[in-house]
């Protein structure tokens, strides 16, 4: 019997000191704030945004264009084969009381010539030229916004998938102790050392470990997936993760006021530009009332053939020279100028409430934010004695089992309540990261995590 337990416990001895192989694949070591970088400058999203930046300035460059002088070249050639006919009194030949058809022109005529024109005074041309620096303000903050939104997305998608990533090497672990233990028994059931029930129990519990193993392989490399999708990065690209991220940036007051960090948020900032340039349209439709004013020239040279001889040189051609101002007085429009004030103002009100749902949702994001993380860091300390508990557990368990004084099922047992303790620690953990994202994001300061 003496002979039996030593045996046993140097088995066990040699199958507990091995060392513990990972499957999942290495590659290069992406941290947090490298993910975060990259995604800054290749997600697609954040590429579109630039480009509406871009096609911003253009939009501006256009407005302003109107009110420079506009030139246009003229040119026409007409062919009557018919010419037109008109009456004339006859009093002009002679012969009074009657009408004398006479033919106007030639049968080929040809006009070119330049037309000028340059706007003095609009008033809703000059408020279009504030909306357009109004709008270059928006666009900014709209790529601001998205590059936030790519940010968020990757921080959380890298946090789930390292905390996958921790949950897989916790089940590996407890999975190669159970194949060494499953081993061991099988030697000694074949030496009539153990039971047969002993070696079908372990083999339970490792293919119960080994599905979750597996499930966890393949959610771990779809989450990669999701976070290449994020980042913008290739599928092909083969990378792991760190072993830790920390969210460092995280300032954590006692309390949280939304009306304090409102104006630190960009999308509350794009929502303000937003309101002003509604505000500006209302200003340009209303300006349309005003009367404009705009300069005009006109040259142009003309000739009529009556045949198609125009290249000639000897022949003449004619110019005509007109300037001139054109003023517009808007009188009446049938009510339609005031409805598109109406429907312009109340985009006005619109956004108003935009802006306060967008206060409420701030000062709900705070509080939910705060109160998951100081629940969490309670939590966190508790299932971090627990893990400690169920670890001292599980060695005193195998020192006993290896002595021959306790069963394999409270062996089982300390094992499964030291997977699950450690389980609920990582899925805790994640919370808490979670919830600090969600925090400096609320805050508006998400943009802090790549500086």
């Amino acid at each position: 019997m003496i002979k039996k337990q030593l045996l046993l416990s140097f088995l066990l001895t040699l199958a507990l000191n091995l060392s513990f192989a990972q499957t999942q694949p290495q590659g290069k070591v992406l941290t947090l704030q490298e993910a975060l970088t990259f995604a800054s400058t290749n997600n697609i999203a954040v590429q579109q945004a630039q480009l509406d930046e871009q096609g911003a300035e253009y939009r501006i460059s256009e407005t302003k264009g109107s009110g420079l002088p506009q030139i246009n070249g003229t040119g026409q050639l007409s062919v009557y084969p018919s010419i037109p006919v008109q009456l004339l009194p006859g009093e002009i030949i002679g012969q009074p009381g009657t009408y004398v058809p006479v033919k106007f022109g030639q049968k080929y005529n040809a006009t070119g010539g330049l037309e000028l024109s340059q706007l003095i005074f609009s008033k809703s041309y000059f408020v279009g030229l504030e909306a357009a620096a109004t709008t270059r303000d928006l666009y900014r903050l709209r790529t601001q916004m998205s590059k936030e939104d790519v940010l968020y997305n990757v921080g959380s998608a890298y946090l789930q998938a390292l905390q996958t990533k921790e949950q897989f090497n916790t089940i590996e672990a407890n999975y190669n102790r159970l194949v060494q233990l499953e081993k061991i028994l099988t030697l000694q059931y074949e030496n009539d050392f153990a039971k047969k029930v002993d070696v079908s129990r372990i083999t339970v519990n490792k293919t119960n470990l080994e599905n979750q193993r597996e499930a966890l392989s393949a959610a771990y490399e779809q989450q990669k997936n999701a976070l290449k999708f994020f980042m913008g990065m290739p599928m092909d690209q083969q990378f792991d993760l760190a072993a830790d991220a920390s969210l460092t940036t995280t300032v954590l007051p006692l309390t949280a006021n939304a009306q304090e960090v409102l104006a630190n948020r960009t999308d509350y900032q794009a929502l303000q530009t937003q309101k002003k340039l509604y505000g500006l349209n209302v200003e340009n439709i209303k300006g349309r009332a005003f009367p404009s004013l705009a300069g005009f020239g006109q040259y142009t040279y003309n000739a009529q053939r009556q045949e198609f001889n125009f290249f000639d040189t000897s022949r003449p051609w004619f110019n005509t020279f007109v300037l001139g101002v054109k003023l517009n007085i808007p009188i009446f429009d049938g009510f339609q100028r005031r409805n598109q004030v109406k429907q312009a103002e109340l985009e006005v009100r619109k956004t108003d409430l935009s802006m306060q749902n967008l206060a409420l949702s701030t000062q709900m994001g705070l509080d939910n934010a705060l109160k998951q993380i100081n629940s969490s860091q309670l939590t966190i300390q508790n299932q971090e004695r627990n893990v400690n508990l169920a670890q001292e557990v599980y060695d005193t368990t195998n020192r006993l089992y290896k002595e021959g004084l306790s069963p394999l099922t409270d062996l089982l047992e300390a094992e499964a309540s030291l997977r699950v303790a450690q389980t609920d620690l990582n899925n805790e953990r994640l919370k808490f990261k979670i919830a600090q994202l969600n925090y400096i994001r609320a805050r508006g300061e998400i943009n802090n995590l790549i500086q």
